[in-house]
């Protein structure tokens, strides 16, 4: 978390928690939405705005963490701002190398393959030291080449038993959250 927002948590400790504002897609993309977009529609059938400006991204991937109910959450100076999860927590990007692929955050962390995923809608899920996460979509094929070299073995799942299984909330609200 950055200095900044450490020092605006303390001299502002009771500002209210904000929902539904802040939504993570299943790429590992930020997306904003107002009033007007949250009554058009539930994330993530209605997206909003994405969020393009580089160094807002940056702030919010930093400023990215969880609470002890698994909700997860950009601590935006004295205000958490709850995300809404499309998927997962973190959307994996993999390089390939010589030896298992190496795995990135959307946020750009480093983490280590712990286990490997298949929901009945061919996603591709990998648990790893900082948690769950989906492999995006451009990477499948590295994600395929370890699964056939026998580096990695998906255990089936069914994606509504994911959040449960690993301890994170895809739409947190309040009363979910133990902040």
């Amino acid at each position: 978390m950055d200095d900044i927002v450490k020092a605006a948590l303390k001299k502002w400790p009771n500002v209210p928690h904000c929902y539904g504002w802040l939504a993570l897609d299943a790429r590992g993309e930020w997306y904003m939405r107002d009033d007007r977009i949250q009554a058009a529609g539930p994330f993530p059938v209605v997206k909003g705005s994405r969020i393009a400006h580089e160094k807002l991204r940056e702030f919010i991937e930093r400023n990215y963490l969880h609470d002890d109910a698994g909700c997860w959450f950009f601590q935006n100076g004295p205000q958490r701002v709850y995300v809404e999860l499309e998927a997962t927590p973190w959307v994996w990007r993999l390089t390939a190398t010589a030896a298992a692929p190496q795995l990135r955050s959307h946020t750009g962390l480093e983490a280590s393959f712990e286990s490997a995923w298949l929901d009945e809608h061919g996603r591709l899920f990998i648990a790893t030291d900082l948690g769950l996460g989906l492999v995006h979509t451009l990477d499948m094929e590295c994600a395929a080449n370890a699964v056939e070299a026998g580096l990695w073995l998906p255990q089936d799942v069914m994606a509504a038993a994911l959040p449960r299984q690993f301890g994170f909330v895809r739409r947190p609200a309040p009363g979910t959250d133990r902040a």
